[in-house]
């Protein structure tokens, strides 16, 4: 790991989750943590496969099994490799940053309260309005919602976050196996099959319209979005607090080699298996009545896998091809925020009314490929970018709003 830490840059809180000073949080460095960033960046890639078959209209995220063979094999990759495990891998940054924004607000005399709330206050501005007007499936308002229990937990010792991320997981991840299997007896229902067919047309109608229908289309969804943020809330949190755990003692920039190798080797050994049972639900060979089934099993694992991808770029980003794929995806981990956004306002140009319209017509590999273009794109962007520019244009907005000022220096020079 010594190759990459004598790379971290200075600037410590750009694109991080706000917090305060507090005596359980160990003092920190007053530079940026490179592998918080390059973990973010390698993150925006899973976020960004997996909101990109929702908002393409792909048939896996309308119900249903691909026809085309590429198509099927794209599904399934996607479903074994991202689904569920890229969110919970921005979760835990999100509770981790939590440490590092915590230890620059001590440094700077800042009261916790106020400036947390703030931040919170413009991430659930921020995203209202990119689920309305851009994508249904934002996790923004998700994080400003959940990020006051968060807050709250401020003052926990490592030890405890950690016991509680477990039972809140275990509990949560128990009453989610116990609805899918109780699914999977009940079996498929022909009446809510074909409603769930006439809803998708009336989507896919609603995507291909003028600008009324798709904004019309995101606010009929908001009750199931809703939904969701209760049924995911409980792995959210979980995440949280493991990053709050793992920030307080800065496990990112002091675990060794043997640690990152365990709890890769036992992230893999759980994870793999629910991943691979999850997309056999979605994508076959399973029958159709498992899928729900298989869903759950992965939904809850996923935070093995995730754990298991952090742990193996740790090691990877030690070695000095890894320091300079860290160096390449930082940048983009610092303007997060900003691509995150720049992802849904592209796939809705090229998907929905507000462009091309081309919402269910390309199938599913298509836009995948369209997605790794533009992440591709962004990891260029990101770097010449951020040579002029200390911060991203959102991540400047946010910060303005947290600290109550406003410094044009910061995105417009270094």
């Amino acid at each position: 790991m010594t190759t990459l830490r004598e790379t971290a840059v200075r600037g410590a809180g750009t694109g991080e989750a706000a917090a305060g000073g507090d005596p359980a949080i160990p003092p920190q460095p007053r530079r940026r943590v490179l592998e918080v960033d390059a973990l973010r960046g390698f993150a925006l890639l899973g976020i960004l496969l997996v909101n990109t078959l929702t908002m393409a209209g792909t048939q896996g995220a309308l119900g249903g099994r691909p026809s085309a063979a590429v198509d099927g094999v794209a599904l399934w990759l996607v479903d074994f490799l991202a689904q569920s495990k890229f969110y919970l891998l921005f979760s835990f940054l999100f509770g981790y940053s939590f440490t590092l924004q915590a230890a620059a607000a001590e440094r700077a005399g800042a009261r916790l309260g106020p400036r947390t709330m703030r931040r919170l206050l413009g991430l659930f501005a921020l995203g209202a309005l990119h689920a309305v007007f851009l994508y249904i499936g934002d996790i923004l308002t998700t994080y400003a919602l959940l990020g006051l229990i968060l807050f709250a937990a401020r003052r926990a010792a490592p030890e405890k976050a950690f016991r509680a991320a477990l039972w809140v997981w275990g509990t949560v991840g128990s009453l989610l196996l116990l609805f899918g299997a109780l699914g999977t007896l009940a079996g498929t229902d022909d009446a809510a099959e074909a409603a769930t067919a006439r809803e998708a047309a009336e989507l896919t109608a609603a995507y291909r319209g003028d600008f009324g229908d798709v904004v019309g289309a995101n606010v009929g969804q908001l009750p199931l979005a809703a939904v969701a943020l209760v049924v995911m809330s409980g792995f959210v949190v979980a995440a949280f607090l493991l990053g709050l755990s793992a920030g307080k003692r800065q496990w990112l920039t002091r675990v060794g080699g043997a640690g990152l190798r365990r709890v890769l080797v036992a992230g893999l050994c759980v994870g793999l298996p629910a991943a691979a049972l999850s997309a056999c639900g979605a994508a076959g060979p399973l029958p159709a009545r498992w899928e729900l089934f298989a869903a759950m099993v992965g939904v809850v694992m996923a935070p093995a896998l995730s754990a298991a991808y952090v742990a193996g770029l740790l090691l990877w980003f030690g070695t000095p091809g890894g320091a300079r794929a860290a160096g390449i995806l930082a940048p983009a981990g610092r303007m997060a925020l900003t691509h995150y956004l720049t992802q849904s306002l592209v796939m809705a140009l090229i998907f929905t009314g507000y462009g091309l319209g081309l919402y269910g017509r390309l199938g599913i590999a298509a836009p995948l490929g369209i997605a790794l273009l533009l992440y591709a794109a962004q990891l260029a962007l990101s770097a010449r970018f951020l040579r002029r520019h200390r911060l991203g244009p959102v991540e400047w907005a946010l910060r303005a709003i947290t600290h109550l000022r406003v410094r044009p220096h910061e995105v417009n020079d270094r």
